[in-house]
């Protein structure tokens, strides 16, 4: 593991914290013991850190598109030779089983760095309309806010385009799941990125991250996690009329319609719902199934909960790890609790731990069935294996369920007639949507309506966050 663990990034170089940083413990939900204790930094921290990515911005944002494009694939092969540390570390700190760890948690952030520099390479800064010269110039220093459930992912997709456009960055990671964010500051200077380009700060909401929304020398923060906290940031940030950019709650409905391959898609709603152990803003947690095929929906699904296993994260035989903390598990526990009190149908799962599991912050796969759009499990984002599923009489009723929230970052439909499914994904009020459980799109924009934030990211759609348009009038 990292040799960091007490010290920042800043400057080019490791760093100790200032007076006042604390030292919690990292705690492994598999085993809920310590794996490591990291420094959680203070508002001096953050502004040391804003200052040195301030004072690099002018030499890095003149750097030309081909040395930004050496420097990402400087990084990419960096990246790349720390994939089994990286893999580690998110299993340590939040739980992911080793595999997915590694192919899709790990896997995902090198995707991100080699779609960036595809889309950079092919990337036009400057385009002429008549007499005027428009120019995209970097906006300047980027504040990156970013989660534990996907924590090098939303790294990489946050850190990469940044970058590709000339920005200088100060990144923090998520306070429960640091370790993965330790490793990408020692790949960056590894990769030889010039000093103050790329920064570090551990830390919480209020000590680092109210520094990072609020300072005047921030010119965007890009924040991943609650609606919540996304809230806080925005009100933060409004004072110094800074770009924000979020990517926030879901509550993603799944719409089966009759003409669908009913087993091979609810099979595939339930695994895409259980996912990271439900830990995903976009999981599909909502499956609108026809009233005439709930019963059979509710059969497969039981069949495909009751397959997965949960367990420990490094045996090869587990689907689905703990949940992070404590803290999740609980509030987990409360609204299966809710479903079963608003008269939802429990098929499977239910409250506490799965036999056989003392230890860890696991938490059953469970499915409830003949759910309303009243019940707080079809409005809340739960973030753990759980899935409603949700009769419709008709497709018009579907489309109004789908959309009936508070959020809109993806949504998801299921047919056996193509032009049926595009019918009713044009429909649906979400940043994404997905037809037949395709393959992920890195060069998709991510992103979402309503409450689900805004702002894209991926590829070239997240390095256009980061760009200012100026118009050279008269350049002839």
């Amino acid at each position: 593991m990292s040799y960091n663990t007490g010290q920042f990034y800043i400057d080019g170089a490791w760093v100790k914290p200032s007076e006042g940083a604390s030292f919690p413990d990292v705690i492994n939900p598999a085993t809920e013991a310590s794996v490591a204790q990291v420094a959680i930094g203070t508002q001096k921290d953050a502004q040391r850190a804003i200052a040195a990515a301030r004072a690099a911005f002018p030499v890095f944002s003149a750097t030309s598109k081909a040395e930004r494009v050496a420097l990402l694939r400087r990084i990419r092969d960096a990246y790349e030779a720390r994939m089994n540390d990286i893999a580690a570390a998110i299993t340590a700190e939040m739980g992911a089983p080793s595999s997915m760890a590694l192919s899709d948690q790990a896997g995902s952030g090198l995707g991100h760095i080699e779609a960036t520099i595809e889309a950079l390479e092919r990337f036009e800064f400057e385009e002429k309309r008549g007499s005027t010269l428009i120019v995209r110039e970097a906006i300047g220093v980027a504040g990156l806010i970013t989660p534990w459930n996907w924590p090098m992912n939303q790294i990489a997709c946050k850190v990469a385009p940044a970058i590709a456009t000339g920005c200088t960055v100060v990144l923090k990671p998520s306070e429960i799941a640091p370790l993965s964010g330790i490793l990408f500051a020692e790949i960056m200077h590894e990769a030889g990125v010039p000093a103050g380009v790329f920064n570090l700060v551990n830390g919480d909401g209020p000590g680092v991250g109210q520094v990072l929304s609020s300072h005047p020398d921030i010119d965007i923060v890009s924040f991943t996690g609650s609606t919540r906290a996304g809230i806080l940031v925005a009100k933060s940030a409004a004072d110094t009329v800074k770009r924000v950019a979020q990517e926030l709650g879901g509550k993603s409905p799944n719409i089966i319609l009759a003409d669908a391959d009913f087993e091979t898609a609810v099979k595939s709603g339930v695994e895409g719902c259980f996912g990271n152990s439900g830990q995903s803003c976009d999981a599909p947690t909502r499956m609108l199934v026809p009233q005439d095929l709930h019963d059979e929906a509710v059969g497969i699904a039981k069949r495909a909960a009751e397959a997965m296993v949960t367990g420990d994260p490094k045996d090869p035989a587990t689907d689905l790890g703990p949940v992070v903390s404590q803290v999740q598990y609980d509030k987990i526990q409360a609204l299966i609790a809710s479903g079963i009190q608003d008269g939802a149908t429990l098929v499977t799962g239910g409250r506490d731990r799965p036999d056989g599991l003392e230890q860890g912050y696991y938490v059953k796969p469970t499915v409830f069935a003949a759910v309303t759009p009243d019940m707080r499990i079809a409005r809340e984002e739960i973030f753990g294996p759980v899935l409603a599923i949700m009769p419709f009489d008709s497709e018009e009723q579907a489309v109004e369920i789908a959309n009936d929230t508070v959020y809109g970052l993806a949504g998801y439909v299921q047919s056996g007639d193509l032009d049926h499914a595009r019918r009713i994904a044009r429909q649906l009020r979400a940043g994404q949507v997905h037809i037949n459980s395709p393959d992920w799109d890195l060069f998709a924009p991510f992103g979402g309506y309503k409450q689900s934030g805004n702002g894209r990211e991926y590829a070239d759609w997240g390095m256009h966050d980061y760009l200012e348009t100026k118009a050279l009038i008269g350049h002839g």
